[in-house]
Formats: C-alpha cells, sequence, structure tokens
C-alpha cells in the first residue's frame, strides 16, 4: 500500500479514532479532550480530503482499489475498497467541512450537557460512517455506510433520552428508513442476481447488456431488470433523503440537539440518497420509468412540503420542511438526468442550509432555548452576527442572485424546463411554486424572529432542551465565538460557491463520474447558453423563478412586517387548509396507524396465536401430559403385593384371551 492509498484510509479513519477515544476514553481525557481529539481528527479528514483534490488529475482515470476482500462464498467475493473521482472528492471536502463546523459549533451549543462526551464520539462516528458511503466502490461497503449513518442518527436523535418525545423520533427515524432500506437491500440483491458482482465498475460495464432483461414481479407480468434495480434503489433513497411518503422520520428528528440538526439535514445524512442515485447514474439512465418515478416524487416533495413550513411556528421545524423542499429539488434535478446540477444544489445547500440551523441554535441559546418564534421578534438589535448570516441562508434559500441558491436552483428549473422525460411538466409546475413558497417559508422566519416588536419575556426563560427549569434572567445576548464563527464561515461559501457553476455543472468536472445518455443530455444543451455568472444573473431578473421568489418574499414582509394583524386572520380563513397543513396531510396519522398499529397488531397477533396458544400450548401441554402419566403411574406403583399379583394375573389373562381369539 503506498503513500496515496494510506491518505485515502486518513480519511474516515481519523475521524473514527477521534470517535473511539472520546467514546471509550471520555472520562479519562475529560470534556476539552473529547472536543479536541474530535475535531483534530475531522480536521485532518478536511486537510486530507483537500490534499487528494489537489492532487487528483483533472481527465485521468478514477482511483479504484481493493482494501482487502473480507468474504468469499461460492463465486462471489465481498471488499472493501475506495472509489476516488470528482464526484467522491467533493462530497468528501463538503462532508468534513460541514462536520468541523459542527464540531467546533458544539464546544458551544452544548457545553453545559452532562453527556458532552458522548456526543462528540457520536458526531464524529457519524462523520466516519458518512466518509465510508461516499468513498465506496462497491455496494457491500455502500450499505455499510448507509445503515451506519442510519445507526447513529438513531443514537443522535435520541440523544437526550430522559424525553419521551426524543425516544419516539428516533424509534421513527428507525423505523422510517428500515422501510427504504428494505427496498435498497432488495436492489442489492438484484444488482447481485443481474451481474453476478457488486463493484460498481463491473456492474457498469455490463449495464447495457441487462437492457433487454426481464423480472417476473407478478404472476402473468413482466418487468426491466433495470427498472426493478432502479427502483429498489430509490426507495432506499426515498428513505434516506426523505422524500414522500418516507419523509415522515425528517421533521421529527428535531428532537436532537442543534448541531445534529445540523449534522443530519444540511451535508451528510439526507444528502446519501441523492448521491447514490448520482452514482448509480449508468443504471439510472438506461430506465424512463424510474427517471420518471424520481421527477414525480421529488415534485411532491419539493411543493407540498414546503407548505408545511409556511404554518410551523418552531423555528427548528420551518427549517427542516425546508429541507425537505430543497431535497425534492435535487430529486427532481435527478429524474430529469441533470445529475451534476443535483450534486451542485447538494453542496451549495449543505452550506446555506448549515447557516440556517446553526442560526437557529444561536437564537435557541439566545433565549434559553425557546424555539417558538411566537416568543421572538426584535432579535436582530441583540444578535447582529447571528442575523446577517441567518439573513444570507434565508436569502441562498430562496433563491436571490448572487447568493449560491440562486445558481444551483435556478439550474434545476431550467432542466427541468427542457427535459422531455415523462413527468418534467408536472415537476416544473412543482418547483416554480415551491420557489413563491420558498421566498414566503424564508422572510418568514427571519421578520417573525430577528424584526418586528419583542414578544419574549426577559426575567424568564425555561431551559427547555436541557430539561434545566432553572429561570435566566436578562435580555438575548450574541452567542460565544465558538457558535459565530462556524456561522461566519459557512455563510461566506452560502455566497460564493454558487460562482462557480460554470466549471462543476457545464464543464467537465465530473468527467466519467456520471454518465448521461445522449436523449437525456439537458445540461449538455444547456451549457451552449451559458456565458458566465453575470451573465446568468442578468438573465435570472428577467425569469420566473426570481420573480416568484420576490414576490414570497414580499408577501411575507407584508405580512409580517407592514400588516402583522393579518397572519392570524388568513389562518382563520383558510381554517380547513392550515389544519391540512397542521396535520402534515395525515401522513403521521396514517403511519401511526398502518406502520406502527399494524406492527403492533401482527406482533400482538403473533403473541397470542404463535406465543401463548403454540409455544406456551406446547409446553405447558407436554407438562400436563407428564404429570398425568406420573399421576396413573403412581396409581399402579403402589406398594402392594396382592395388587401387583392382581395385575399380573390380570395381563396372563389377557394374552390368552388374545391367543384364542386369534386362533
Amino acid at each position: 500500500m503506498n503513500s496515496t492509498h494510506l491518505l485515502y484510509l486518513l480519511v474516515p479513519l481519523a475521524p473514527l479514532a477521534g470517535a473511539l477515544i472520546a467514546g471509550l476514553a471520555g472520562g479519562v481525557i475529560g470534556r476539552s479532550g473529547a472536543h479536541w481529539v474530535t475535531i483534530f481528527g475531522v480536521t485532518i479528514s478536511f486537510i486530507a480530503s483537500l490534499v487528494i483534490y489537489s492532487s487528483l488529475p483533472t481527465d485521468g482515470p478514477a482511483v479504484n482499489y481493493t482494501i482487502y476482500t473480507w468474504l468469499t462464498s461460492g463465486g462471489y467475493s465481498f471488499q472493501i475498497g475506495f472509489l476516488i473521482d470528482k464526484l467522491t472528492v467533493l462530497m468528501m471536502l463538503v462532508v468534513s467541512f460541514v462536520s468541523l463546523m459542527v464540531h467546533i459549533y458544539t464546544i458551544g451549543y452544548m457545553a453545559d450537557d452532562p453527556g458532552y462526551q458522548r456526543f462528540f464520539s457520536y458526531i464524529a462516528l457519524f462523520t466516519f460512517s458518512m466518509l465510508m458511503l461516499v468513498m465506496a466502490n462497491n455496494f457491500v461497503q455502500l450499505f455499510f455506510g448507509w445503515e451506519a449513518v442510519g445507526l447513529v442518527s438513531y443514537l443522535l436523535i435520541g440523544f437526550w433520552y430522559t424525553r419521551p418525545t426524543a425516544i419516539y423520533a428516533n424509534l421513527k427515524a428507525f423505523l422510517a428508513n428500515r422501510v427504504g432500506d428494505f427496498g435498497f437491500l432488495l436492489g442489492i440483491g438484484l444488482v447481485l442476481a443481474t451481474f453476478g458482482t457488486l463493484q460498481y465498475d463491473q456492474v457498469f460495464m455490463h449495464a447495457k447488456e441487462a437492457v433487454g432483461q426481464t423480472i417476473s414481479l407478478f404472476p402473468g407480468s413482466n418487468s426491466s431488470v433495470l427498472t426493478a434495480i432502479c427502483i429498489c434503489l430509490f426507495v432506499g433513497a426515498m428513505g434516506k433523503s426523505a422524500q414522500v411518503p418516507l419523509h415522515v422520520w425528517l421533521p421529527d428528528s428535531m428532537e436532537g440537539p442543534t448541531p445534529i440538526s445540523a449534522l443530519i439535514h444540511a451535508a451528510t445524512m439526507v444528502t446519501a440518497g441523492i448521491f447514490m442515485v448520482a452514482r448509480m447514474s449508468p443504471l439510472f439512465e438506461l430506465s424512463d420509468a424510474a427517471l420518471s418515478l424520481v421527477l414525480i416524487i421529488g415534485g411532491i416533495t419539493c411543493f407540498f412540503m414546503a407548505l408545511i413550513a409556511v404554518v410551523q411556528y418552531d423555528i427548528k421545524r420551518v427549517i427542516a420542511y425546508s429541507t425537505l423542499s430543497q431535497l425534492g429539488y435535487m430529486t427532481m434535478a435527478l429524474g430529469a438526468s441533470a445529475y451534476s446540477a443535483a450534486i451542485f444544489h447538494l453542496m451549495t445547500h449543505a452550506f446555506f442550509k448549515a447557516v440556517l440551523f446553526l442560526g437557529a441554535g444561536s437564537v435557541i441559546i439566545a433565549m434559553h432555548h425557546e424555539q417558538d418564534m411566537r416568543h421572538m421578534g426584535g432579535l436582530r438589535k441583540y444578535m447582529p452576527i447571528t442575523y446577517v448570516t441567518v439573513l444570507i441562508g434565508a436569502l441562498a434559500n430562496a433563491g436571490f442572485p448572487p447568493f449560491a441558491g440562486f445558481f444551483s436552483k435556478d439550474t434545476i428549473i431550467e432542466a427541468l424546463h427542457a427535459s422531455h422525460t415523462w413527468g418534467a411538466g408536472f415537476a416544473y409546475a412543482a418547483a416554480l411554486g415551491a420557489v413563491f413558497v420558498g421566498g414566503l417559508y424564508s422572510f418568514r422566519l427571519v421578520f417573525y424572529a430577528f424584526h418586528g416588536k419583542e414578544r419574549f419575556d426577559t426575567a424568564e426563560h425555561k431551559h427547555a432542551d436541557h430539561g434545566d427549569d432553572h429561570d435566566h434572567g436578562g435580555p438575548p445576548q450574541e452567542s460565544p465565538w465558538v457558535v459565530t464563527l462556524p456561522l461566519v464561515l459557512l455563510a461566506i461559501p452560502s455566497v460564493a460557491s454558487g460562482w462557480v457553476i460554470g466549471d462543476v455543472v457545464f464543464g467537465n468536472y465530473f468527467g466519467t463520474s456520471i454518465f448521461v445518455s445522449e436523449e437525456h443530455g439537458v445540461i449538455a444543451e444547456m451549457a451552449h447558453e451559458f456565458h458566465g455568472i453575470g451573465a446568468m444573473m442578468l438573465q435570472g431578473l428577467t425569469e420566473l423563478p426570481f420573480w416568484f421568489a420576490l414576490a414570497g418574499a414580499g408577501t411575507a414582509f407584508y405580512l409580517y412586517i407592514l400588516r402583522p394583524d393579518l397572519p392570524a386572520v388568513v389562518r382563520g380563513k383558510l381554517s380547513l387548509v392550515v389544519r391540512i397543513l397542521d396535520d402534515k396531510y395525515g401522513f403521521d396519522r396514517f403511519n401511526d396507524w398502518f406502520f406502527a398499529g399494524g406492527a403492533r397488531l401482527i406482533g400482538g397477533g403473533l403473541w397470542k396465536f404463535g406465543d401463548v396458544a403454540v409455544i406456551d400450548g406446547l409446553i405447558n401441554g407436554s407438562a400436563r401430559l407428564v404429570g398425568w402419566t406420573a399421576a396413573l403411574i403412581r396409581e399402579l406403583q403402589s406398594g402392594y403385593i396382592y395388587r401387583y399379583a392382581f395385575i399380573m394375573l390380570t395381563g396372563v389373562l389377557g394374552l390368552l384371551s388374545m391367543r384364542f381369539l386369534l386362533v
């Protein structure tokens, strides 16, 4: 193994080492030791990612090598290895940088928490799991990272395990992801059955040979095996990347500490599905049916989840539903074969959504862990740094130039408009509607929390998140530097990361990392019309997405600044719509009834029939049989000689009778 390969190993193993030290020796190294060792590990990972990025050849082949083979079964071998190309390195940089910012931020946010060392161990372990996922060169390692991030997210969402709502939320996340992961595992099984290997390069090389192959999923019907593979894999993506109807876990994951909200929702777990579909582009490009399904699901998620954000008052839940909507944009881009635009939006979204979540956390700290925006207002004069960074995040989220979200979001919308894949028209309409709603909920948050009159009582706030019932007096104050520094560092790419769109999206940045068929080449067509970011911004000022975003922001300004009395009136007039949105379209109740209730019903049936009737019946029945037999024998074994003689004579008489009867 050469030095370059050791550098690749260093990227995931450095955070893992920090996680193990903080988790196993947290009591020895103390609180400061826990955060220093994990921050050092993630810093090493980020620096190594930068070195790998700078040394990766522009037009050279991807680095694909196996570290070791850990299992051989028959003719199949299962290996651990890395695939290092431009797609991988971009994900490595985004994951390690956002994770590093979250680690630093956590020092301030979790300063008084008794589980300080455990928390740092978890987030470093989460980083390791995500890096193993994006660096994988085969489906087995992909599945390992996939399940590992799901497991650690379960631990993080339920970090405050004494709170029933946190336990409910982490179980909900775990079970919803199990539904998606079941489909994902079926897809991997179909890949192995079809291609005889789980190595990416071998599968992609022989993908076209499977175009004519069919599979009988139901009696009397044949389906394309590639379509079946892609749909099963996408079901896994729906779980991890929270697409309807497997989205229900993500808003409830707000029960975890705010740094986890940023880590899970910004650059890591929820983008795993987007990354996976982009990595599987050589398969998805061969199935129009799968691409159409991706478009439709993304469009539904993008628009209808954005509407729920408008009626939320919890500052973190507003951003959570915003994340669902933004993931819908990425999913629609994948369905339109605009994979580079999807990954580009993944990158820009990672920065501005991390700013919004960490900014919300800064507000929550200042408000002594109050999360209801109705108890905020006028915070900009108390928290100028937090205000400016959250405003930058909101502008990027709404898609205003020159902020990063404008470039990635507008590119996706144009790709939807140019796509000829079935369902693209619906997706385009959903995207435009979501632009208006995005401008509305983004600036509703800004105006509600930072503008207007002060709606908080400075004499008393409850430390709700940590269960501390001591009162904390005084007005809100700007957060310490360990909180504001990551905000500032993340706000910079929230503005500037979109400016590299010419190279990343319209250039040949991804090379062979992403495959797009000629009939789906919408990005290639759009590249001919790209004349630099200046021209793109000027053109954007004349197109529908900008005006829809401006209309949404203007509506928020009118409702929450000029006429703050109107929102209550509107809620009253549209009470039915508000009730539907507050009910989240009934998805939570349906899941509680169908999945949770169904699981309880099946479990109860198995208990009553399988456990009580069958297992207990066999055990108790056999015990009763032994008891009855013992009682009978006890009567026979009396110890009286005359009884034994009588039995013997009776037996002899019986045998003689049978002898005469047989004769």
